[in-house]
């Protein structure tokens, strides 16, 4: 019996040995296949990225800006004082010659002041006769002398706000009263001013275009400039920089200038969309391949990916030209040397462990 016992219990102990051997090899193969996990794991998080070499390339700086072109000379024709309006003899989008006369106001008061010089330049002739024959006197003289000097300039003051004439050639471009009109001095509303006729001059246009203060020192008058219409796309009009304002805005940072551009064929008409195009000559820019360059959602932040010591850095840029396919990045945080993520930057967030292939030793 007792050697039945033994048996049965060295057997047991046989079996639990063997199940002690059997978890611990579970246990370690276990332990094996996490570590596999985790090391897999790592190499996982290492992105595959390619980079370039940002160099400084020498460029033909161009600038670009939006801006509406205007009338070069705009007039808003109105008499000296209300009055009927006799006859208008042009209406709006004629086209008139300088000198040419718009329109004839009442001339009741004209003529009554007319009358009143016809009659003091006779008097007046007659005194200076005398005057210079010593038969009268001098005091008298000079003031007849006056009043006719003062009904002279009276008249031709009348005269010029009775017979309304163009001052350059132009269009009509508004027409705010039919003949026999009261005119009373009020501003019409759709300009804002008191006004029977508006002329434009259209042969030339004029742009006013905000420039930041860091360009001011390249920007000169006499300058050429490219202006592109959109409603024109395959024309382009040439402009001249007429004006470069002397003062910078404290609050924008920005100085005006004003674009003259040809317009001899009346292609372009004011208030129309531009963009004006400033050539400021060479300078030394950094340029990417407009690929590098991404969008943050929701916003118009961009942005790069640079690498530094395999670690992914997110840099805010900000755009300068276009030169085809490159394009000019403007930040404080690069410069030339650094290596800028090309190629897989679009998996990538500030941080992400980078192994880095760099494919060209510079952007050209």
């Amino acid at each position: 019996m007792n050697t039945i016992i033994n048996i049965i219990m060295n057997r047991n102990l046989v079996l639990v040995a063997a199940a002690g051997f059997a978890f611990a090899s579970v246990s370690c193969n276990e332990k094996k296949q996490e570590t596999s996990l985790d090391v897999k794991e790592q190499v996982e998080q290492t992105e595959k990225v390619i980079t370039v070499t940002l160099n400084e390339q020498t460029i033909d700086r161009e600038v670009e800006y939006p801006a509406n072109v205007k009338a070069y000379e705009e007039v808003h024709f109105a008499p000296a004082s209300p009055g009927r309006i006799e006859h208008f003899f042009v209406d709006v989008s004629d086209v008139v010659k300088k000198g040419q006369t718009l329109v004839q106001m009442d001339k009741t008061q004209f003529l009554q002041t007319e009358l009143q010089l016809k009659n003091l330049e006779t008097e007046y002739k007659r005194a200076e006769v005398l005057y210079k024959a010593g038969s009268y006197a001098q005091q008298a003289y000079e003031q007849i002398k006056t009043q006719y000097e003062v009904a002279k300039t009276n008249c031709e003051y009348l005269s010029r706000n009775t017979v309304l004439k163009a001052p350059f050639t132009g269009i009509v471009s508004g027409k705010y009263f039919e003949d026999g009109e009261m005119y009373s001095g009020t501003p019409v509303t759709a300009i804002g001013k008191a006004a029977v006729l508006s002329l434009v001059e259209i042969d030339k246009l004029k742009a006013i275009v905000s420039i930041p203060e860091s360009y001011f020192p390249q920007v000169k008058k006499g300058m050429t400039a490219d202006v592109i219409a959109d409603v024109y796309p395959d024309k382009k009009f040439t402009g001249k920089l007429e004006i470069v304002y002397p003062t910078i805005d404290v609050n924008s940072r920005t100085f005006d200038v004003e674009i003259v551009i040809a317009n001899s064929s009346n292609t372009l008409r004011p208030g129309m969309f531009t963009r004006i195009v400033l050539h400021l000559g060479k300078a030394e820019a950094l340029v990417l391949p407009d690929y590098a360059i991404l969008k943050a959602q929701g916003s118009n932040e961009r942005y790069i990916f640079v690498n530094e010591n395999g670690v992914a850095r997110r840099v805010v840029v900000s755009l300068g030209a276009r030169y085809n396919n490159m394009i000019e990045v403007i930040s404080p945080d690069i410069k030339s040397g650094m290596e800028v993520i090309v190629e897989g930057q679009g998996r990538l967030i500030d941080g992400s462990k980078i192994s880095a292939m760099n494919v060209r030793d510079s952007v050209r």
